[in-house]
């Protein structure tokens, strides 16, 4: 089992934050399509390179090929995305914890569809979490949730991801609620923060979408 997989897809390079922070020795690492030279530009080798590579060069190709692992081209027309295909990939390592970065930024019907393969990871009962300069993005399925204080990431945002969330609770936010209703479309819970150096969010059915940002003027 690996504990933790990172995955790089293909959104603005503009969007993702310093790589080599999170690179260890025990941490998997895959390059979606560009994501793969994303890897190489950070000095990572990539455990998997993977994807049509419509979105490179021949010559970071050749490049790609060369210091990849592994390689795993795909043909352009397919039936799945370069990161669901990533995803899929690291799966099969059986993965406490996925990594997502370079999946946010620019189209966002690309952006919404990441978002979206978030869901069927929650299922599976793997956290992952979106990663970019300024977010921090992940779902929560019903029960009592703990977070703690994140300088980088000062504000927390809910969404609910499904027609409702009921009784949700939060505590340790400098909004608090008790019980509230949250119906699919609701912005009572956007722009919220942290009072302690920990706070809990509770809710009893729905899934939400717990999001972790930061201004762009404190952009480290």
């Amino acid at each position: 089992m690996a504990k933790s997989i990172a995955i790089v897809g293909g959104g603005p390079k503009a969007y993702i934050p310093d790589l080599k922070s999170f690179d260890h020795e025990e941490r998997i690492w895959i390059g979606a399509d560009q994501g793969a030279e994303v890897l190489l530009e950070h000095d990572i080798c990539p455990d998997v390179s993977i994807g049509d590579f419509d979105s490179v060069d021949q010559a970071s190709l050749e490049k790609i090929k060369e210091i990849s692992i592994q390689f795993k081209p795909y043909p352009n027309e397919k039936d799945e995305t370069d990161l669901e295909l990533a995803i899929n990939q690291a799966l099969n390592w059986n993965p406490e914890h996925i990594l997502l970065f370079g999946v946010t930024g620019g189209r966002i019907d690309h952006s919404m569809a990441n978002l979206q393969l978030l869901y069927p990871l929650l299922k599976k009962g793997v956290r992952c979490t979106i990663r970019d300069h300024q977010n921090q993005v992940e779902l929560a399925a019903e029960g009592e949730h703990t977070l703690k204080a994140d300088n980088e990431f000062p504000y927390v945002s809910f969404l609910p991801m499904t027609l409702e969330v009921t009784d949700l609770t939060l505590q340790g936010f400098y909004y608090p609620l008790q019980n509230a209703y949250l119906p699919y479309g609701s912005t009572l819970c956007v722009s919220n923060c942290l009072i302690h150096n920990t706070g809990t969010f509770s809710f009893r059915s729905g899934i939400l979408l717990v999001i972790r940002s930061k201004d762009l003027t404190n952009r480290g």
